[in-house]
């Protein structure tokens, strides 16, 4: 048996907000989008490079303010992409922890994304 990389289902309420911060502001793709009919809440997958997130309206898909951890090995590029967009709501800045370096977003659900260079060694224990 072989398992897969999780994919993380994120509760969003907005989707002109969501398609902001994750295909604006974050450079996701938007990947697919499903509604049961017109009106009812959506559902998407966004994707950049290997990270694969799944956005959802349906109320009982996902909790807000869930957590996730995203590893990166380019933290610094993505932190200058992301500053020089001047985004409105968020210019992350770098965090020097035990284990590597973190990035944190909240996303304008509560959602908070923690992109992370993880220090050789933690990166070994962990694999």
């Amino acid at each position: 048996m072989s398992l897969g990389n999780p994919i993380p289902i994120l509760r969003i309420f907005d989707e002109a907000k969501a398609r902001e911060f994750y295909v604006g502001f974050l450079g996701f793709k938007v990947d697919f989008e499903h509604r049961f009919e017109p009106g009812l809440p959506l559902y998407m997958q966004v994707s950049r490079d290997g990270c694969v997130l799944h956005l959802s309206e349906h109320h009982g898909d996902a909790s807000p303010g869930a957590a996730i951890r995203i590893e990166t090995s380019e933290l610094d590029a993505f932190q200058a992409e992301l500053i020089a967009k001047q985004y409105g709501f968020a210019r992350p800045g770098i965090d020097e922890q035990p284990w590597g370096r973190d990035m944190s977003v909240k996303d304008p659900f509560g959602n908070r994304l923690i992109f992370s260079a993880l220090h050789r060694s933690s990166a070994e224990r962990a694999g």
